[in-house]
């Protein structure tokens, strides 16, 4: 299976250990940890040891966490993937910008992406998402790839919505027709 994904100006590929400090560097930016690690400055140890159970996943089971990079540049735009969270594992959708590069639709065209590959190459039934209410950037990505509002409760003290996007309203979205020039 084929797990490097390519858009219009993206490309997607499982991170490797050799990108761990890339992707470290991104998640120890105060502006992105403030909601993916709830403020806390992650060690470099446990950047690699995600990543290296990021590949396991990928051999497991298909899927873990892509680099989202600029398609000319290979550079590291972001992050996007499945991951298990919680306890028992709910399987989500993660993304995440370099702050360098929001308001460009990056989240957006990633998510797209990794949607497409869970129900196309995965087979899944449907792809659930949440977030901290106050993350509102990522509401309006999960808003405007389809996700519909399913519940909100407090997971660990944080006031956490949660998102659903089932296989068939993604059919349905994916074959709307364009309107105008968007």
């Amino acid at each position: 299976m084929n797990r490097e994904i390519v858009s219009e100006r993206l490309l997607l590929r499982p991170i490797e250990v050799d990108r761990a400090k890339a992707l470290h560097s991104l998640w120890t930016d105060e502006r992105v940890r403030r909601f993916l690690w709830d403020g806390e400055t992650i060690p470099f140890e446990r950047t690699r040891a995600i990543v290296e159970k990021s590949l396991i996943l990928f051999e497991e089971s298909g899927f873990g966490i892509w680099g989202v990079c600029d398609r000319s540049s290979k550079e590291l735009l972001g992050f996007a993937g499945y991951w298990p969270f919680r306890t028992p594992p709910s399987i989500e959708l993660l993304f995440g910008v370099a702050p360098e590069h929001w308001n460009r639709g990056i989240a957006t065209e990633s998510g797209r992406c990794v949607i497409r590959y869970g129900f196309e190459e995965l087979g899944f039934q449907s792809v659930k998402a949440s977030t901290d209410l106050a993350n509102k950037a990522s509401v309006r990505v999960l808003e405007r790839l389809g996700f519909l509002f399913q519940k909100r409760e407090l997971v660990d003290g944080l006031d956490t919505v949660f998102y659903s996007l089932s296989r068939d309203d993604w059919k349905k979205s994916v074959n709307k027709p364009k309107i105008g020039n968007g």
